[in-house]
């Protein structure tokens, strides 16, 4: 017999609110251990751990690397940092980035569901784009259960979403009943059953977030080339493929999936677009004063041909920025927004059997 007693909880914008809310419903007497990923900025501390401990009777505090795990704790990651589980105990790295994020909720779920497989619970909480899908289905494809806050009242739905379309979650509750099922499951005595074994794609993207050299393990056989290039590092992406959902890494070990990368490229357009509007305008203002001091010397001749350059530039410089007022960063959930039909439903991921679809 065995416990769900590894949950791993993963929250982007709007997490706050739901942390607070699951955590509250903790008995001080609950036997399971709690790993959070939350995103923050990496360049700001972390006030995380002394807001949920006012609300939770259970000790809160960041991961430490190499801390063993305890039943009855709550562990965060740090900002900047990815937090692994492994058996028996944490890890606190700088890994390469996931999703734009370290730390990563993929790093986390993957790392254990890796280490625990089926004791595991993945949580999936309010936050946008689709971190934690990927892991998600790591959790699933080891025998882990699957739940995700109801994305009609999440802040962000984005997370819940794509978790839903990548993997076969369990429950899709709203943020006031997670802590109480968490509280169930944890106590509820599981028959060992047989687990999916660890694919050595699994073994290698963990090793990857725990700092271990991408290229050196081998991270060329994961997938074949892809004509894209890492948006971190410019290096060729590799695509993955598991299940129906599809991921890139480059062989540094920076992940994205299809969304994000959607996002990333598009974003590099708008900054690409900013940086060559700054030069035009550069080379414009450049031209006028040329123009101005070939009139101190009395070549107005050259003058004018300066001021007829500055013009010329100022002309690309209106269609550059026209360009930009016009671009967007472009999303799976901006294009489900923009269809015809306003009332199509966007939950065409799969349901498990404790999960409706919403009407």
């Amino acid at each position: 017999m065995l416990n769900h007693n590894i949950i791993a909880v993963g929250a982007s914008a709007g997490g706050m609110e739901v942390l607070k809310h699951i955590v509250a419903q903790l008995p001080c007497d609950f036997p399971g251990t709690v790993f959070i990923v939350w995103h923050v900025s990496p360049t700001y501390p972390s006030m995380l751990p002394q807001i949920l401990q006012r609300l939770c009777s259970l000790p809160v505090a960041h991961a430490i690397d190499e801390e063993a795990i305890e039943p009855g704790r709550v562990y965060i990651a740090p900002p900047d940092h990815h937090l692994i589980v492994e058996q028996g105990q944490v890890r606190v790295t700088r890994g390469p980035k996931e999703n734009r994020f370290r730390p990563s909720v993929d790093v986390l779920f993957r790392s254990a569901a890796l280490a625990y497989g089926a004791q595991v619970i993945g949580v999936v909480l309010t936050g946008s784009l689709d971190d934690g899908a990927a892991g998600m289905y790591a959790i699933k494809n080891r025998g882990g259960i699957g739940l995700v806050q109801d994305p009609f009242e999440a802040l962000y739905p984005s997370m819940p979403i794509q978790t839903m379309k990548a993997a076969k979650i369990d429950y899709c509750l709203p943020m006031k009943e997670i802590g109480a099922l968490l509280v169930s499951l944890v106590n509820e005595a599981v028959e060992k059953r047989e687990e999916n074994p660890v694919s050595d794609q699994m073994e290698m993207e963990v090793a990857i977030a725990r700092e271990d050299n991408a290229f050196g393990l081998g991270i060329m056989k994961l997938g074949e080339p892809s004509p894209y290039t890492c948006p971190e590092c410019h290096g060729v992406l590799l695509k993955l493929k598991e299940g129906n959902f599809i991921r890139f890494r480059c062989h540094t070990g920076h992940a994205y999936s299809l969304n994000t990368l959607l996002a990333e490229v598009t974003k590099y357009i708008e900054d690409k677009l900013w940086g060559t509007l700054r030069a035009i305008e550069e080379s414009q203002l450049l031209m006028s004063h040329m123009a101005e001091h070939m009139r101190e010397e009395n070549d107005n001749e050259m003058a004018e041909l300066f001021l007829q350059k500055s013009e010329e530039a100022n002309k690309r410089s209106e269609l550059i920025r026209q360009a930009l007022m016009s671009h967007e960063m472009v999303t799976q959930e901006k294009l489900n927004s923009q269809r015809k039909n306003p009332h199509s439903d966007p939950f065409t991921g799969h349901y498990g059997d404790n999960v409706n679809p919403p009407e």
